[in-house]
């Protein structure tokens, strides 16, 4: 299929043509030796799940004897399911240092934990809480930027980021900015009571506004709320992670919750949409491998450098990751990306989506096995039904083909539906058993 023989060509290409971009100076490498760590500065506070008033700290790491008064700022948010993990937690750590140790100026946040019962509409109550907290953050460094000015930093250049959870939380800090776009999960009393999108978690009056975003093994609740001209957005995933979803599937910490679309299906967004995105993506690889590896770090954290050098406007022919393992596979935007625009829009007619793609049935009349074969690169769901409109067959989720056993069947007219499970799009054929 189309898909495979892309992911085989990059495979080819990204060895061949490998480069680092800005092989020296500031951003790109390890300018500075060490790294300070002030500790557990407040930016803000809010009101916890149980009622509990509750203060919001960040670690923030600066180059040691850093002398520049414009730095970019990298905001770090820690994973944990929205229930336990810690601003200290060894990924968010070790990006902090690295990056700090690059020129950046780091912060890695707490923010508030926990919900009970374990469902659908309080975990996405624990998001937006998330979200709130995030960012109160970044309005903290706007403020001090606009009033003490303690961090020297850029405040056009601020990134949010994290791993898990925090990737999660960065995401819809970024793409989820209309409150009717969360009506599937909350109404607007509920939101309202939370204390809506922005929240009150500190530092009212200032700028949310970010460069980009770094996500670590995270998903959209949505793709479709990621929309035209949006900021630049980098990722990393492992094919294999089983609790936040590489495509789109339910997000498991240990107790099944909701479905949420991760890397994969949002870099198709992105492509399809043209808002700037780069992909790495780990064949084969657990929830967050760079949490428990340093070689899946060291590739993590040279695809984010890349990543940033650029948006920093440093000159480059190439984005790829320094020593990066073999069996990587990179995804990379513009050239390489599939699907429609289509962007999202909040109203009582729905939600516009990428359709379905070409499929094709065969044999057709079919006897004994029938066989679904599509172009597209989505997750796909397949349902037959009689004349009378009886579902007589329900398929798993597939993805670019699926073979049915059919002798069981009674001879004659049948209609064959297949969804995009993402968009929720159907398409129907007839079929003819004999």
């Amino acid at each position: 299929m189309k898909r495979l023989l892309l992911i085989t060509s990059l495979f080819s290409a990204s060895f061949a043509f490998s480069q680092t971009p800005c092989e020296t100076g500031r951003y790109a490498e390890d300018v500075f030796t060490d790294f300070t760590l002030t500790s557990n500065i407040e930016y803000g506070s809010n009101t916890s799940f149980s009622g509990a008033n509750t203060t919001l700290s960040l670690d923030f790491y600066e180059p040691t004897g850093d002398t520049e008064t414009e730095r970019p700022l990298i905001i770090w948010v820690h994973g944990g399911s929205f229930i336990g993990g810690s601003k200290t937690d060894i990924d968010v750590k070790t990006w902090s240092e690295s990056f700090a140790r690059k020129g950046y100026a780091c912060a890695s946040i707490s923010y508030r934990l926990g919900f009970f019962p374990f469902d659908s509409t309080n975990a996405v109550r624990a998001v937006v809480r998330a979200v709130q907290d995030l960012k109160g953050a970044i309005r903290y460094f706007y403020k001090d930027r606009a009033t003490d000015n303690l961090y020297k930093i850029d405040t056009t250049n601020i990134f949010i980021g994290g791993s898990s959870a925090g990737a999660i939380t960065s995401l819809h800090v970024a793409y989820l900015n209309d409150e009717c776009e969360l009506s599937d999960y909350l109404n607007s009393s509920q939101l309202s009571t939370l204390g809506g999108l922005e929240g009150t978690s500190g530092n009212a009056g200032y700028s949310t506004k970010v460069r980009g975003v770094l996500n670590g093994c995270g998903a959209l609740a949505k793709y479709s709320w990621l929309e035209a001209g949006e900021v630049p957005l980098c990722s990393v995933h492992g094919t294999n992670d089983g609790t936040v979803k590489y495509n789109r599937g339910i997000v498991n910490p240990g107790t099944p919750l909701m479905y949420l679309d991760g890397s994969r299906v949002i870099h198709e967004r992105a492509c399809a949409v043209g808002v700037e995105n780069y992909f790495y993506t780990f064949p084969n690889a657990p929830h967050v491998p760079y949490a428990g590896s340093a070689a899946y770090m060291d590739t993590t954290i040279n695809f984010f450098r890349d990543f940033l050098v650029k948006q920093l406007s440093c000159s480059q022919s190439e984005l790829q990751p320094e020593n990066a393992p073999m069996e990587a596979v990179f995804l990379y935007p513009s050239t390489y990306c599939d699907g429609s625009p289509a962007n999202e829009v909040c109203a009582t007619s729905g939600i516009t989506e990428l359709a379905v793609v070409d499929w094709n049935i065969y044999p057709n009349p079919a006897s004994n096995q029938l066989n679904i074969e599509t172009d597209g690169s989505g997750t796909y769901a397949l349902s037959i039904y009689d004349l009378t409109g009886r579902q007589v067959y329900q398929s798993g989720s597939f993805y670019q083909q699926i073979a049915i056993e059919v002798q069981g069947f009674n001879a004659g007219n049948y209609f064959v539906k297949i969804t995009d499970v993402v968009s929720g799009i159907s398409e129907t054929k007839k079929l003819i058993i004999q």
